[in-house]
């Protein structure tokens, strides 16, 4: 059982739970298990705009090179980015120093492989046994201490690899971009501008510390109201590392990733370009746009919450789209790992070739009331085990009569249970959701 690396990498609060001692032997562990002793190696490292990851990034680096491997470092840039830099450059493995959508306080330390792909949870296991014994690594000295280059490209490459997913620009949209003040801050405007875009920037100002401060993906009210505002024709919204984008329309609505999905899905359906006609979905995939493809034929692969489960399924029924309600999404032909601002290319350019707004295309969904609720915990595994949860479930289960479904789930990256109730009523689906809740904090208390 993996104790360290998460569902999204080594995670924790930086300089507390996620120490420079830490990094510098994950830096280790990691160019140990991923590259070949004896042969010329570079490991290509990127960070968000956390004022912690300078200190991580200079542990790791020290870690790495103290085994003879290169590190090529970009600087601020995107975690997909990363994912595909890795490939470009031909580099053993990956490293992004982020902790994507949480507070500022936190940061996290994930590894790609030589392929551009999130690492297998058996290779994963494989670097903490390395953290958890007495291992003998090399120890170069001279010449053969690994060395540190500044790759001053690097966004340059990628910001092209981007712009050429599509075959369209993007004159005559005027889009409102949120960067989360993180990784997309300077990225995504950039590569709208350059297809021709208008583009207004909030949240585009990262200071070290103001990192998904109220902000970007899981903050979009500011948003709404600005591209309601300043008329134009949708707004993006990216987390702290750009992996994940949720859209607002012309009039304020959000479009999360279920409405994203749906309009590029559909879209690629309808020309044919929908591989095998199948879509990988999570359990938390509103009911909505299941309806939606009812009569398409399209089969839906449903997996559990994580995008490492979305791509392993992709991967596995030669899938190129699937996604999460969270704006994650994976265009498998166009990158190897959730991509916001690729995700928002694909979006846009449905918006200019079939010359309609974001809510009428949007419209092909009918959205089922959801509420989500977090609720934080000692020890998020657990709670479903408890009888009194169990009893909690069945009681709202009886309640929705079939109407409805009731789901919890511990969150893959936070001390926290999620409870999620979806039916017709909104005001009874709060007062649901609000019950179980009640049950898991007295628990908890």
């Amino acid at each position: 059982m993996k104790k360290l690396f998460g569902t999204d990498g080594v995670r924790g609060i930086a300089n507390k739970e996620l120490l420079p001692e830490l990094a510098l032997q994950l830096g280790k562990a990691g160019a140990y298990a991923l590259t070949k002793e004896g042969c010329p190696s570079k490991i290509v490292i990127g960070k968000d705009t956390r004022i912690s990851g300078d200190m991580l990034e200079s542990a790791l680096v020290a870690g790495i090179c103290s085994l003879g491997v290169d590190v090529l470092l970009v600087g601020v840039i995107s975690t997909p980015a990363i994912a595909y830099l890795t490939k470009k450059l031909q580099a053993d493995a990956g490293i992004v120093i982020s902790a994507s959508h949480n507070p500022v306080e936190d940061n996290g330390i994930k590894f790609f492989g030589s392929d551009g792909f999130k690492l297998s949870d058996e290779k994963e296991m494989s670097i903490e046994r390395l953290l958890d014994n007495s291992v003998d690594y090399p120890q170069p000295v001279g010449g053969r201490v690994g060395r540190v280059y500044r790759i001053d490209n690097g966004e340059d490459f990628y910001v092209e690899h981007a712009k050429n997913t599509i075959n369209c620009d993007l004159q005559g949209l005027k889009i409102v971009v949120d960067g989360a003040n993180g990784a997309a801050s300077e990225l995504a405007p950039r590569i709208f501008r350059e297809l021709g875009a208008e583009v207004i920037t909030i949240n585009c100002q990262p200071d070290g510390v103001n990192i998904n401060a109220h902000c970007g993906s899981t903050h979009p009210e500011q948003l709404q109201k600005v591209v309601v505002e300043q008329q134009a024709d949708l707004g993006l919204a990216h987390d702290g590392d750009a992996d994940r984008v949720i859209a607002v329309d012309e009039k304020g609505n959000l479009v999360d990733g279920d409405y994203i999905m749906t309009v590029c899905g559909l879209h690629l359906w309808e020309k044919g370009k929908l591989a095998n006609n199948t879509l990988v979905i999570t359990v938390m995939t509103n009911l909505g746009l299941k309806l939606a493809y009812e009569k398409t034929g399209v089969q839906l692969i449903e997996t559990q919450v994580g995008d490492r489960y979305v791509l392993e399924a992709m991967r596995e029924k030669n899938a190129v789209l699937g996604g999460e309600q969270s704006g994650h999404i994976i265009f498998l032909q166009h990158n190897t790992t959730g991509d916001g601002i690729i995700t928002a290319l694909q979006l846009l350019s449905v918006v200019k070739e079939r010359k309609q707004s974001l809510s009428q295309l949007a419209a092909q969904m009918k959205r089922l009331p959801q509420v989500l609720l977090n609720v934080r915990v000692k020890d998020k595994n657990k709670v479903m085990d408890i009888p009194q949860v169990q009893q909690a479930i069945q009681t709202v289960e009886a309640k929705l009569a079939g109407r409805g479904r009731v789901l919890i789930r511990p969150s893959g990256t936070e001390p926290l249970v999620r409870v999620m109730v979806e039916g017709e009523k909104q005001e009874e689906l709060q007062e649901l959701a609000e019950s179980v809740v009640a049950v898991i904090e007295k628990i908890q208390a």
